[in-house]
């Protein structure tokens, strides 16, 4: 078994991520979903649906769950989730190095993995002066 994750964001952006994160890695090694609230909908009912989203991926060692922007409606139905029973985690501020990384270390536990996809996100942000 190895940690689901589930990528819980604004429309158009969690997709684009599992595309390119699969391209790049022909095959993920993490069961992955996607999640993505339109901008109008209201969280108590778009949480059934991230509910079901979760549980897809969960293999019975908990879901980590990437959300793109704390505070805005992704992040709180987020939220929402990790209080449902299953064991999850969260992180804001995904981006393509984090889910990469992420992908990287499938053996991780999920208490271990939050740590993984920041220091992915921290490291993938480089200052070229060029």
């Amino acid at each position: 078994m190895a940690v689901g994750v589930l990528l819980l964001t604004h429309e158009g952006i969690g997709s684009a991520m599992l595309a390119v994160a699969t391209r790049l890695m022909q095959q993920l090694p993490l069961k992955a979903d996607v999640f993505e609230m339109p901008f109008d909908a209201h969280p108590d009912t778009a949480l059934p649906h991230a509910s079901a989203a979760m549980r897809r991926v969960d293999g019975g060692d908990g879901v980590l769950i990437l959300t793109d922007l704390y505070g805005a409606s992704p992040s709180n139905v987020a939220a929402q989730l990790a209080r449902l029973g299953t064991p999850a985690r969260r992180v804001s501020g995904l981006s393509l190095p984090m889910l990469l990384r992420v992908m990287n270390y499938p053996e991780q536990a999920l208490d271990d993995l939050p740590a993984t996809a920041a220091a992915g996100a921290r490291n993938g942000v480089l200052l070229d002066d060029a």
